[in-house]
């Protein structure tokens, strides 16, 4: 096996296998039976290959938490907030664009009006500005001294390259118009969007500043998308128009994409331009919302082009109708933390500011493991009360393309394990130091965690496959709940199951727990739990107006709690 010409990874893979069927050998037939020995002495299969042949972890740093989080609220308010805006207004700039003076350059013909015909119109125009109280078109010149944007006057008024400001016809009226000069050269684009019941900013979208607003929105959409899907880096770059839908039926959103993990032809070739996924990741709103704008924002075939800009290929030309590439998503994100950084300046927003990662820059890879993490932990914060993880764990876990090879399970596996003998730990200490345990499920819980303990204690995971089989292992089917510990048996639960009836990785509904349940036991930390619901029932009982099927309910209530704390203490 070891001289087997393949890869070493294969070769891993063939030796685990092996080890694994020998640990059946019990369970089976004689004749089917590996011989008593353990393989190879127990040589792990590193030693026997010359070395490690995996990471013995997955090694993609989580965001910190409270970076993820105001990143993904700042992205929302791009995606919901100021998405409208800065689509008009790059839609308005794109507009503008070739009647700049210099687009000649770029081999963009465009017919130019005479200077009869743009005359009237000029004076129309400043006109109103002085009616609205606005300034002229400016921009920052040498030394730092505003003046007048003539380039933009060419613009607007679609004139000859050269007549603003040359023509003294054309020139004269602006510099007589008595108006002072703006601080840019804004678009007629209006701001609509809020933050806080207030316009989110104070002046309109300037010319050249419209296009890196629709770039930082695009990032917004890439971060969205990202955290929000599961889907790999490659997968969501590569996403194109009429990708989203939804089932009128459910109401659930799915995006159709491909995959590159996995994708090989019949001859087992790697297919490197991926391959059409049998099934659709399902998603959240905010994500439909996500793919809309970009749909939105720009004409290309790819949600996430290398150059939105249709006027920029000419000059760049590099990547022309080919995805953002990976490599340049960190950049991304620091320009828009940068972004955020200066809008919180200016508008006093400085405890929204998105502080740096520890582990330095993000790219988009890093957003599937912290995504997994906050869906185990189901942490408390900004987000989390936004967008419920819960809600993300049943459409994206159990709904996930139907499938567990889909790829995001296989991260939210490996989060799921560690967590689980992290509180597997923790349950094994308290119960060592004497924590008492009743209720019908009690002896059951006391077995699973110090069998869970001599079992999985130091247990290294070699890989997400190990995780999904450990995941369905009984020893670590434990789920503390609110006021009760569900120690997990399919065949006894009550509750409506999270999958399909009979599947090994179905979870417990844990928002229908009945009391009756024989799955259910109660820890010291449970009792506790009790003790304050029965101070907030006895204060409730107290009020002598509740009406009389309240007070009935919350009596009821009551005395199972109280019956439950006195079974708890008389059998310690």
């Amino acid at each position: 096996m070891i001289t087997t010409e393949t890869t070493t990874g294969m070769k891993s893979s063939l030796l685990i296998e092996v080890r694994r069927l020998w640990t059946y050998r019990d369970r089976l037939p004689e004749p089917m039976r590996l011989p008593a020995p353990e393989p190879w002495q127990g040589h792990d299969p590193s030693d026997l290959l010359g070395g490690p042949t995996r990471p013995r972890e997955n090694r993609t740093p989580r965001l910190n938490t409270d970076t993820i989080d105001l990143l993904l609220m700042w992205s929302l308010r791009f995606v919901e907030d100021f998405a409208d805006d800065i689509i008009a207004a790059f839609r308005e700039h794109l507009r503008l664009f070739p009647y700049s003076p210099s687009t000649r350059k770029q081999g963009i013909q465009v017919t130019r009006r005479p200077i009869d015909d743009v005359l009237p119109d000029l004076i129309d125009y400043l006109a109103r500005l002085k009616a609205d109280g606005e300034g002229l078109p400016g921009r920052t010149g040498p030394g730092g001294v505003l003046e007048i944007d003539w380039p933009h006057f060419v613009r607007l008024f679609n004139s000859g390259s050269s007549a603003f400001p040359r023509s003294a016809r054309l020139r004269g009226p602006v510099e007589q118009s008595g108006l002072p000069i703006a601080p840019d050269a804004y678009l007629d684009t209006p701001i609509t969007g809020r933050v806080d019941n207030r316009p989110w900013r104070t002046s309109r979208i300037g010319f050249a500043e419209a296009p890196d607003l629709a770039i930082l929105l695009r990032t917004a959409c890439l971060v969205v998308v990202s955290y929000l899907s599961g889907m790999r880096t490659g997968e969501v770059l590569n996403l194109e128009r009429g990708c989203l839908s939804r089932d009128p039926a459910t109401g659930i959103w799915s995006i159709t994409g491909k995959k590159f993990k996995g994708a090989w032809d019949h001859d087992g070739n790697k297919i490197p331009e991926g391959q059409l996924r049998d099934d659709p990741w399902v998603v959240v709103d905010q994500t439909a919302r996500a793919v809309t704008v970009l749909e939105r924002l720009h004409d290309h075939t790819l949600l996430f082009p290398a150059e939105m800009h249709p006027h920029h290929d000419k000059r760049l030309r590099t990547r022309k109708g080919m995805a953002r590439r990976a490599a340049a998503v960190p950049y991304d994100i620091t320009a828009f933390f940068a972004w955020v950084k200066d809008y919180c300046a200016i508008t006093g927003r400085d405890y929204e500011v998105i502080p740096p990662d520890p582990h330095g820059a993000i790219g988009a890879a890093r957003f599937r493991r912290t995504l997994a993490w906050h869906i185990v932990r189901k942490p408390r914060g900004l987000i989390a009360g936004a967008i419920q993880y819960g809600h993300l764990h049943v459409q994206m876990t159990l709904g996930y393309s139907g499938s567990y090879d889909s790829g995001f399970p296989d991260e939210h596996a490996y989060e799921d394990w560690l967590f689980r003998l992290e509180r597997l730990a923790e349950d094994h200490e308290r119960l060592a130091a004497g924590e008492h345990i009743s209720g019908p499920a009690a002896g059951t819980y006391v077995h699973r965690i110090n069998q869970a303990h001599l079992k999985f204690a130091g247990r290294v995971l070699t890989g997400t496959g190990q995780a999904h089989d450990m995941l369905a292992n009984p020893l670590l089917q434990i789920y503390p709940g609110r006021a009760m510990t569900c120690v997990f048996d399919q065949a006894k639960a009550l509750c409506q199951l999270r999958g399909r009836e009979g599947d090994v990785r179905a979870t417990p509904d844990q928002d229908d727990c009945r009391p009756n349940c024989q799955n259910i036991a109660y820890t010291d930390r449970d009792i506790v739990e009790f003790r304050k619901q029965a101070d907030d029932l006895e204060a409730l009982l107290g009020e002598f107006l509740a009406p009389s099927p309240r007070y009935r309910r919350a009596r009821a209530e009551l005395d199972r709690i109280h019956a439950i704390i006195r079974s708890h203490v008389r059998n310690r």
